[in-house]
């Protein structure tokens, strides 16, 4: 990296060479992070509510971490699971499934790149083993942008712009939001929801997958791109029981809720569901490219050898920044901080909404938060005003995405403090403030 390098300077560069299809939320160049901070080439501070979408749950540079990327580097960079054995592929393997709900703690799993990579292994190894071919998914989900999680993605049409046609096999169903409710139904809260949703997986398995071809369901714990939707309490559970009943096997996406994003190593155990199969991304890699998929030792055992594989997929280097974050958020307990922290943001902002009515809803689990914006009729806000709000807090020191229609999407480091959240908190109701007055 040049030292004489400007922010301005490498934004004109990028322009110039890379593709428009990466969108970016904000015309911020960052040069370095630490901790819960990013910094551009000027030294600009920004508050960082984005923690790379979700992937650098102990923050930025974490010095462990650092340590253990360098050392591994030493030892050996990348020779291949398929040529022969690690050991940072087993021992990282050895963790998460260790960590994971029972029965799926005495299971057995595969290292990949990404989370797209692991809900297409899911996919894959649900329909080799169970002979069957179809996957119900859900609306508003998001797993992914290659052509197999794409089918199962359903957040947004203009991800599949002219794309058609993708994986086949694939039925979606409308997934539980009470603030919005997909059936038109109002005044209705997760503690008191509607359940028409229950009715409509019934009508799907009677009209259009029969029971005997459905090869799995893949679920968000909690919708991510979708909107950080958290369903009601007995939605987990009732797709558990619909797999058992019909043999079909349940596939929860634990990319983005995974590593102790909601509070817990898995989002699942916030209902004490455990599924058959998990996809897991993002975090686990400490900030590297890691995937995985864990699933039922009978399930990954019934795979063929050579039935699926990855050319970089559980290299060593990303392994062990990987190790090394499963170790901060245990040596530093910050998954009790991800609740704590998280529980008071909610409430931050929920108090604000009282004189607020730009915040229509405010809902998460841990350091997953989702703050709904709403017009002066309690409709969400443009895609146009949202992408303004964002770029305003860019520029007033936060930096944040959006998710779902009109929210804004708050996932910083599990160890952020409650001190920094405050002073970026109090930023964002300003700047909310001053964009309601424009309304």
């Amino acid at each position: 990296m040049s030292p004489d390098t400007s922010s301005a300077q490498l934004i004109e560069r990028d322009k110039k060479k890379v593709t428009p299809a990466i969108y970016r939320y904000t015309e911020i160049a960052f040069a370095r992070g630490e901790g819960s901070f990013l910094y551009d080439f000027e030294g600009n501070r920004y508050y960082d509510f984005v923690a790379g979408i979700a992937t650098m749950n102990v923050g930025h540079n974490h010095p462990q971490v650092v340590a253990a990327i360098t050392e591994q580097a030493g030892i050996l960079i990348h020779a291949a699971a398929h040529v022969g054995y690690m050991q940072p592929y087993v021992d990282i393997l050895e963790k998460l499934i260790s960590l994971a709900p029972a029965p799926l703690d005495r299971g057995k799993g595969i290292l990949l790149n990404s989370g797209s990579e692991a809900v297409e292994t899911a996919i894959k190894l649900a329909r080799a083993v169970s002979g069957r071919s179809m996957v119900m998914a859900f609306m508003d989900s998001f797993h992914g942008r290659p052509m197999g999680a794409l089918a199962l993605t359903a957040s947004s049409s203009g991800y599949r712009r002219h794309l058609a046609p993708l994986l086949s096999g694939v039925e979606h169903v409308p997934y539980p939001n009470c603030y919005r409710c997909p059936f038109g139904h109002t005044n209705h809260s997760r503690e008191n929801c509607c359940g028409t949703w229950r009715s409509f997986i019934q009508m799907t398995l009677d009209k259009l997958v029969h029971p005997d071809d459905l090869a799995a369901i893949i679920v968000e714990p909690v919708l991510g791109e979708g909107g950080y939707i958290v369903p009601p309490d007995d939605f987990l559970q009732t797709l558990r029981e619909v797999c058992d009943r019909t043999g079909a096997l349940l596939i929860a996406d634990e990319v983005q809720t995974g590593m102790g994003r909601t509070g817990k190593w898995y989002g699942v155990e916030h209902w004490n569901v455990s599924p058959d199969i998990i996809a897991l991304g993002k975090a686990i890699g400490g900030g590297l490219p890691l995937g995985a998929t864990l699933a039922h030792a009978d399930l990954m055992d019934a795979w063929w050898p050579a039935a699926h594989g990855s050319t970089f997929g559980g290299n060593p280097i990303a392994c062990r920044a990987g190790l090394a974050s499963i170790a901060i958020i245990e040596e530093e307990k910050l998954l009790e901080n991800a609740t704590r922290v998280g529980d008071h943001i909610q409430l931050r902002f929920k108090t604000a909404q009282k004189n607020l009515p730009i915040i229509g809803d405010v809902r998460g689990k841990g350091l997953m938060v989702g703050v709904e914006l709403v017009d002066k009729q309690s409709q969400p806000l443009t895609a146009n005003q949202v992408k303004q709000i964002i770029k305003k807090l860019g520029a007033a020191g936060v930096v944040m995405i959006k998710c779902g229609q009109s929210a804004l999407r708050i996932a910083p480091a599990l160890s952020i403090t409650q001190e920094i959240v405050d002073e970026a908190v109090d930023i964002i109701l300003k700047v909310l403030k001053d964009f309601e007055k424009e309304l």
